[in-house]
């Protein structure tokens, strides 16, 4: 017999499993998971817009942003579905922090809704959930992803190539295969760092047991032909354009010797490893009584599976390869979109039930993880006030204002034009209420053609001001001003910033005056020094 004051505390200590017990049984009738990532997006939205309280959206955004604002086939740095998202996303958002975060927020949900599409071709019930939860232990999906440019893209876009390639090798069915070539094009219209995840589909297809039922038959061809034709316009604009994004990627990322692209390469696979050691760990302790009958299923994986595992190890394998024939730069960071695959493959090669014990341990963990960053959010926005984020995003919607401003008091003509430093310039583009157009690069030509533009630059930065001082623009103003952060009434950090403006030809105001600041809640304390008028 057991003790009754045995029974009760049992009672009592299982009691607060049991809303999560509810939760993993509602797996299968389709809310549990509709509801977890709902949850996932309120909170972690409202986790970014405190944390980032000090700070304004990163730099690649505010890119993405202004890529977003006309619609175009290509760009010079990167294939244009990052900036068609943000076009399509702002015809109803406001260019806000908030929305940016909450775009960020969704690309992730939708990237984990594809990925159980993929899960549940294998799994059902509780695993569906164990493979989300441990893909919560990767950087990716909350860290990662608010950064939302051409890497962030792929969350979702790999994911989705990867389930429509699944299903038409799996049916070699004509929709499948349609779908197929069109989410391998979309993944490539993302970034071009997709091309591994399409050399990965074919040589999982040639290695694959049934490869010679698949290659004869239609699906392959058609998923290429349906490819080209949506890649058609981009790779007709790259033709007419110089295929710019190329020049761009060697210029950024080529030009390192063989001992460093080794070096590049090692980290990468280091990288790699370390972003799953986390959720590879608590898998261990999940099935750490079964583990020999795991190592024993992986041997003998489902044949769907046995094509996840060899794309996964073509995306790994390869780029380092490439990199190191290349002499080229190689950051773990591009690894993260591809990392769902080994997750799936491992939870879903277990042929053993996983306990319902361990799952909710598992659930729990993961909610005791949100809930310190939560908690840790307002901290991290006052740490941030007087510790400098990366890339000087402590001052870009200061300066944006700023240079409103004074663009005002000197004339009532629009402002249309924006360069200087790439951040300020696209920080101007977003944060500005008049929302001028970003220009490309230092001393771009066609800025001889404007009638009127400012440029600003961080002083200090010796390129950016030696590029300001060699211009001879008539009338200009020339002006520096030092802006200081203030969180919830506390003063941060400092920040000194040169400017120029370029006065229209006609209408120049003859006085002074103060436009309307508007903007983002955050508060700057502004100094100018003098102004030399031109």
């Amino acid at each position: 017999m057991i003790p009754a004051s045995a029974e009760v505390a049992s009672f009592h200590a299982s009691r607060w499993r049991r809303p999560f017990e509810w939760w993993l049984d509602g797996v299968d009738q389709g809310w549990a998971l509709k509801a977890f990532l709902s949850a996932f997006v309120v909170i972690w939205t409202a986790f970014l817009i405190v944390a980032y309280q000090s700070g304004d959206l990163h730099p690649d955004v505010l890119e993405t942003w202004s890529l977003g604002r006309e619609f175009a086939w290509g760009h010079a740095k990167h294939p244009p579905l990052m900036g068609w998202i943000a076009g399509v996303w702002s015809l109803v958002f406001p260019p806000a922090d908030w929305s940016f975060h909450l775009l960020a927020m969704l690309n992730s949900a939708l990237a984990l809704s594809i990925i159980d599409l993929v899960s549940r071709r294998f799994v059902r019930g509780d695993k569906r959930l164990v493979i989300l939860l441990l893909l919560f232990l990767l950087p990716a999906y909350q860290f990662h992803a608010p950064r939302f440019n051409a890497n962030t893209v792929l969350l979702a876009t790999w994911p989705l190539a990867t389930y429509c390639f699944l299903r038409s090798f799996e049916t070699r069915k004509l929709l499948w295969s349609i779908a197929a070539g069109a989410a391998s094009a979309l993944a490539m219209l993302g970034k071009y760092y997709s091309v591994f995840l399409l050399v990965g589909f074919v040589i999982a297809a040639a290695a694959h047991p049934q490869r010679r039922t698949y290659f004869m038959s239609p699906a392959p061809w058609i998923s290429a032909i349906v490819g080209l034709l949506v890649l058609g316009p981009h790779l007709w604009w790259l033709v007419t354009t110089g295929s710019t994004p190329f020049d761009y990627a060697l210029a950024a990322h080529g030009g390192s010797t063989r001992a460093n692209s080794i070096k590049e390469a090692i980290q990468f696979a280091l990288g790699v490893a370390g972003y799953l050691a986390l959720p590879a760990f608590a898998f261990c302790l999940m099935v750490r009584s079964h583990l020999k009958k795991f190592v024993s299923d992986l041997r003998r994986p489902d044949t769907g599976l046995t094509l996840l595992a060899w794309i996964f190890a073509v995306t790994i394998a390869l780029p380092p390869l490439v990199a190191i024939a290349l002499g080229t730069d190689l950051p773990p960071l591009w690894s993260l979109q591809g990392l769902f695959l080994p997750v799936v493959i491992a939870v879903a090669a277990t042929t053993f039930k996983i306990e319902r014990f361990d799952t909710v341990n598992l659930a729990v963990a993961v909610l005791a993880i949100v809930l310190v960053c939560v908690i840790a959010a307002p901290f991290h926005a006052i740490y941030r006030n007087t510790n400098a984020f990366g890339m000087n995003r402590n001052f870009l919607s200061g300066a944006a204002l700023e240079i409103t401003k004074q663009w005002r008091e000197a004339t009532d003509m629009p402002f249309t034009t924006i360069t200087g430093d790439d951040n300020l310039a696209f920080a101007t583009a977003f944060y500005s209420p008049d929302h001028p157009r970003y220009r490309l690069s230092l001393g771009e030509p066609q800025l001889t053609n404007e009638d009127g533009w400012a440029a600003m630059c961080f002083v200090g930065d010796a390129r950016c001001i030696g590029w300001m001082d060699s211009l001879r623009p008539e009338p200009f103003i020339r002006s520096e001003f030092t802006l200081q952060t203030s969180l919830w009434g506390q003063p941060g950090l400092t920040k000194k910033i040169a400017a120029l403006i370029v006065l229209p030809s006609t209408r120049i105001q003859p006085e002074r005056t103060s436009g309307p600041r508007r903007g983002p809640s955050r508060e700057f304390m502004t100094s100018e020094a003098e102004q030399s008028v031109r």
